[in-house]
Order: structure tokens, then sequence, then C-alpha cells
């Protein structure tokens, strides 16, 4: 089975067994990158909860939130985890919207898909997978986003090597599908859900699994 075929297969038993995965909450696209950020190495609803601070300090705005003072910023982002490394990191990123995108990240969409990647991947703390949320889910480019679930269901179903490189994952997805915004970003979501519900990195459940008949 040609691999466009395959992925589309399994995009689709994915979407029958779960349904429409309503994913990335978030009203803006500000907020979409702030909480980019807030969800590295944690769940959404501890990424959530230092939201609902930002928001009830009158914060969720680059410019406020930039002037905030470093030790505030890593108060409101305490529910998120590992918050005075990720108060550093999300004031890199402000300083960027800020200084250089003049307060409005989705200006950076008019760059296109690539060289918009290649400023972001430039900011102290933005990784491959934080930068792809930002643009598929925030400005809706279209970037395929990989994570750990993506390598383990990849590897498992020998697609591709468990070693492989975030890249490579990713070119795996972007040149079997076709260009659409909406398809990547229900793909990575149904990903997520079948890797946290069914195929863990220990006693995965492959009987009952929404991918079970595609393994080798």
């Amino acid at each position: 089975m040609k691999r466009h075929t395959l992925f589309l297969n399994m995009y689709s038993a994915m979407l029958d067994v779960l349904g429409p995965s309503g994913w990335w909450p978030a009203a803006t696209p500000f907020e979409m990158a702030v909480g980019a950020i807030l969800t590295q190495n944690t769940n959404w609803q501890g990424a959530a909860r230092a939201m609902d601070n930002i928001r009830k300090a009158g914060r969720l705005d680059p410019v406020a939130l930039y002037e905030l003072p470093d030790n505030d910023l890593a108060e409101l982002l305490r529910p998120a985890g590992y918050f005075r490394l990720k108060a550093g990191r999300l004031k890199n990123l402000l300083a960027f919207i800020v200084e250089e995108l003049g307060g409005d990240i989705t200006t950076l969409a008019d760059a296109g898909l690539d060289a918009a990647r290649e400023r972001l991947l430039a900011v102290k703390g933005v990784g491959p997978e934080t930068a792809d949320s930002i643009l598929l889910y925030g400005l809706g480019l279209p970037s395929f986003v990989v994570d750990a679930y993506t390598a383990r269901i990849c590897s498992r179903h020998a697609l591709i090597p468990l070693e492989a490189s975030y890249d490579e994952l990713r070119e795996l997805f972007m040149d079997a599908l076709p260009v659409d915004v909406g398809l990547y970003n229900e793909f990575h979501a149904l990903l997520v859900r079948v890797g946290n519900g069914w195929c863990r990195p220990r006693a995965p459940k492959c009987d009952d699994c929404p991918l079970g008949r595609f393994l080798p």
C-alpha cells in the first residue's frame, strides 16, 4: 500500500473511532503561541491554569506580558511546571513578537512557511515541536507537528526507525499527505490520543487500538 493511501486510511480509522479532537483550545494566535511554551514537558491542565493566571492578572497581551518583571512572570507560570525555565523561554518569544513583529505574531505568516519556521527556531527555547505548533495551530500554516507519541506509533508500525530525527518524522507525513492545515491539525491530535490511550511505552493495548489492523 502506498504511504499516501496508508496514512489517509490510518487517519480515517482513528477519526471513526475517536471523533474530532477540538485540539488547542486557544482564543487567539497569541494565546496559542503562549500555550505552546507552557505545554512543553507538561499536560494541558497545568498549562491552562498558568494561562488562567495570566488572564486574571490582565496580562494576556504581548506588550503587557513582555513588560512584566521576570519573577512575577515566573509566579504566574508556576502551575505549568519548570516555571522559571518557561518564564525565560516565554520572555524570549515575547521579545521576538514585540521587538521584531510589532506586537502582532500573525504578521509572521506573511513570510511564508519556511521563513516563518526559520525565524521561530532562531528564538532561544523554541524547538521544532513548539515552532510547528505555533505555525499550524496559531498561524494556520501547513507545518505538521510530531512528538514522542508520533515517533512511537510510527516505529511500532515499521514506518520509520525509533531513532529518527524530528525533521525526518515531520517530512514523512508532509511528503505523504496533501497540504491541508485541517488535516495536519486533526491527524496530529488523533495520534496523540492514540498514543496516550493505546500505544503506551509499556504494555501497549494493540488488540483494540484504532490502528491495530495496520500493524505489520
